[in-house]
């Protein structure tokens, strides 16, 4: 066996509750460590992940077409999708907070997605160039998720503080809850991928 062998390949299997690597046997397959089993790659990781993106893919459409707020202010109603909202920020001369909106908002979500779509064509497909290329876009996706949220946010902010009664008051719409939705999913989605199985595709 050559001695930079991945660790699989030497019947070593790394615990996903510790990390620790452990030689599993036929009377044991827990880690000798924590104690949680022991498993080669994330079980079923490409259905889990697949199913989490077909959902934020389907989820990805309202949360656009749908009002994100209601703002209702001396009696009139004004309802503000996200494509909205960055037309009514650009026409008040707020530049930099609609680029920061439409890149929070709808290129970062967009780009999620068709990142982990690649990801998961890789493995189906069995690619076998750029391993290191598409391990880098794997962690790309998993560190922006979390600044997703931004519309999510600045609504709550909102709607805490701009409350006057009867003057002025901003109301959640249900393209809120859709694009919450599709950023927890895909989150979700990269969370559940094992990017171990794109090295797999190298080794065989």
């Amino acid at each position: 066996m050559k001695p930079n062998a991945a660790a699989l390949a030497q019947g070593l299997i790394r615990c996903h509750g510790c990390g620790h690597l452990s030689k599993p046997t036929r009377l044991s397959r827990k880690c000798r460590v924590c104690g949680n089993y022991l498993h080669a790659r994330i079980p079923h990781s490409v259905q889990r992940t697949t199913a989490l993106l077909s959902s934020s893919y389907a989820l990805y459409i309202p949360a656009n077409i749908f009002p994100i707020m209601t703002v209702m202010q001396l009696g009139v109603t004004e309802q503000h999708t996200i494509l909205g909202g960055i037309m009514a920020l650009i026409d008040k001369d707020m530049m930099p907070i609609a680029i920061l909106v439409l890149v929070a908002s709808i290129l970062v979500p967009l780009l999620k997605l068709l990142g982990i779509s690649l990801l998961l064509l890789n493995v189906h497909y069995r690619w076998q160039r750029n391993a290191r290329l598409w391990t880098k876009l794997y962690r790309v996706i998993a560190f922006v998720g979390r600044w997703s949220m931004l519309d999510i946010f600045m609504i709550s902010i909102l709607v805490a503080v701009v409350d006057l009664g009867g003057v002025s008051k901003v109301i959640a719409g249900p393209a809120s809850t859709a694009f919450a939705a599709v950023v927890v999913l895909t989150m979700f989605a990269a969370k559940s991928f094992d990017p171990r199985l794109i090295w797999d595709n190298q080794l065989e």
